[in-house]
């Protein structure tokens, strides 16, 4: 049996989607709930919060037999060859991470080859371990790793990378600023699931007799967070709290829910959570290499600051019992 994939995505860069994930993986482990995290994201932003800069360096420039970055472990496999197991680095008792790399945008068009060709007549075999090597890697490490769950970072962005990424999902949340384009870019999510899950079925119908264990591509929508507005003088708040209001219909719109509901976001069952800025704390966990949440008063969180970590870690609890809820019966 497969582990759950739980893809976050955001339609639009720079909003804090990673830092959710981020928070999201280390509220997991807390709560005694072991997970991997895979950066899938050509930024490899992710891994950066999660490993010191000596790691990196290593993990990035030292040559080894055995693959240290998700790069590493696919590239064979794009390349015509075998997947090469990836190790994963152990960041906490319940955490272990498949470390990111830029050098996974060179990718890019290795993956768009390979989706035509799954719906081909000759030997399938090549072009289904390129679409589903993300898959592969990920199920090996998690099974390695001893993790219950499985969080996917991917960029902001449609293209064959995180189509890869989404083949091999089962859950996705996705993160929204609240504003004109993301009701813009819920439209384009919304078709392009739909789009990439009935493709995905129509490959995997096509390969009559699979050697390999497939991903059902199921990419089902788990729900929604949506970032609170943050209070400029130049932007007054009814003009995020406008676009706001108009998500839980565009996402029923756009085929991301099922479910009737003609509220607001407060009250929407879709919408996980609705996550404060916490701009105060999040240089404060950078320098810390902690997750908001985790700070104390030797980090310098006192007085208000203090209050706010007790009220981070709140938050981001009832963000996962949210989440696992969604998706408890899939774990």
């Amino acid at each position: 049996m497969s582990v759950s994939v739980v893809t976050f995505f955001n339609p639009k860069a720079g909003i804090g989607k990673t830092s959710l994930l981020y928070h999201t993986a280390w509220m997991l482990a807390e709560l005694g709930h072991s997970v991997l995290v895979v950066d899938l994201d050509p930024q490899a932003t992710l891994t950066t919060r999660l490993v010191d800069e000596d790691t990196l360096e290593d993990l990035w420039t030292q040559e080894t037999d055995r693959a240290r970055t998700v790069a590493q472990a696919v590239e064979p496999v794009l390349k015509g060859g075998e997947l090469r197991e990836a190790d994963f680095v152990r960041v906490a008792d319940y955490l272990a991470l498949l470390p990111g790399d830029v050098a996974l945008a060179a990718f890019e068009d290795a993956l768009a080859q390979a989706w035509p060709q799954c719906l081909g007549d000759g030997d399938l075999l090549r072009p289904f371990q390129a679409m589903t090597a993300f898959w592969h890697m990920a199920q090996s490490a998690a099974t390695r790793a001893d993790a219950e769950l499985i969080l996917f970072d991917v960029g902001p962005n449609l293209g064959a990378i995180n189509r890869a990424a989404l083949v091999a999902t089962d859950h996705v949340v996705v993160f929204l600023a609240g504003d004109l384009f993301s009701i813009q870019a819920l439209r384009t999510l919304g078709a392009a699931l739909t789009g990439w899950r009935s493709d995905w079925t129509k490959r995997t119908a096509n390969y009559k007799n699979p050697r390999m264990a497939l991903p059902s591509g199921a990419m089902v929508p788990a729900g929604y967070v949506v970032q609170q507005h943050e209070v400029r003088l130049t932007r007054p708040v009814r003009v995020h709290t406008r676009w706001r209001d108009r998500v839980p219909a565009e996402y029923r719109t756009c085929g991301l829910a099922k479910t009737e509901f003609t509220g607001y976001v407060e009250g929407d069952p879709e919408c996980l959570a609705i996550m404060k800025h916490y701009r105060s704390l999040v240089a404060m966990a950078q320098e810390a290499g902690l997750p908001m949440f985790a700070l104390r008063a030797a980090d310098g969180a006192l007085g208000a600051h203090g209050r706010a970590v007790q009220a981070a870690y709140s938050d981001f609890k009832e963000l996962v019992e949210h989440l696992l809820a969604r998706i408890g019966d899939h774990l």
